[in-house]
């Protein structure tokens, strides 16, 4: 997914997990904007803990070295609401006390002021998606795919550094998953986004394109 052009590149350097004596992971990579890297590997096998560490949630129970970097900036020094990591999983996590434009507006940073301002935004990212008009819609009433493109513009509204996709499209139909490919790595090359996606599905892995990389075995 190289574009060729410049941006902040995400570096995993001497990246290495594990949970007590048993090894799970070990990565050195670097991640141009607008690419991605797969990380691949059946259930069990330590891949989401490669994304808990770069997103500054990982259980303590794991111990965990190695330098995690965004255009020089180290990620590893700082908690994890310093990190501006957007993620993205498996199920779309909107709140379900807020409206679907309620979920945006949380993401919009502080520096957007004025509530009409702030809905504009809201609802020309709603657009972006072909979600116009449902700024006031109860997220209950949205179908799986609507409600991860709302996941999607929601990471993206909070100016991420990077992008951390842990099986975002594995609850998806088979229709809604090629769609939802699609359309999140060409928003985060859009973006200039470096992208750690975690996957078992090598259907994923070809339409990230980039580096693949395999981690160890399930206990």
């Amino acid at each position: 997914m190289a574009d060729g052009g410049t941006g902040p590149a995400l570096r995993l350097e001497g990246v290495r997990i594990g949970l007590g004596a048993r090894p799970l992971v070990a990565v050195d990579a670097i991640v141009p904007a607008g690419d991605v890297l797969t990380v691949m590997g059946p259930s069990g096998s330590g891949k989401s803990t490669l994304l808990a560490y770069i997103g500054g949630f990982l259980d303590p129970a794991f111990e965990a070295r190695g330098r995690v970097t965004v255009g020089g900036a180290e990620l590893t020094a700082l908690p994890a609401n310093a990190r501006r990591a957007g993620l993205l999983f498996q199920e779309a996590l909107l709140f379900p006390h807020l409206s679907v434009g309620g979920n945006l507006l949380i993401a919009i940073p502080e520096a957007i002021r004025g509530r009409a301002r702030r809905r504009a935004v809201a609802e020309a990212a709603l657009a972006a998606v072909g979600l116009d008009g449902f700024f006031d819609r109860d997220p209950d009433t949205l179908s799986g795919g609507q409600k991860a493109r709302v996941a999607l513009q929601r990471a993206l509204l909070a100016e991420p550094r990077l992008l951390l996709l842990d099986e975002p499209f594995s609850g998806l139909d088979q229709a809604l998953r090629g769609q939802m490919r699609t359309l999140v790595f060409e928003r985060a090359r859009a973006a200039r986004l470096p992208v750690v996606l975690v996957t078992h599905d090598p259907a994923d892995a070809d339409a990230a394109g980039g580096r693949v990389v395999h981690v160890g075995e399930p206990a």
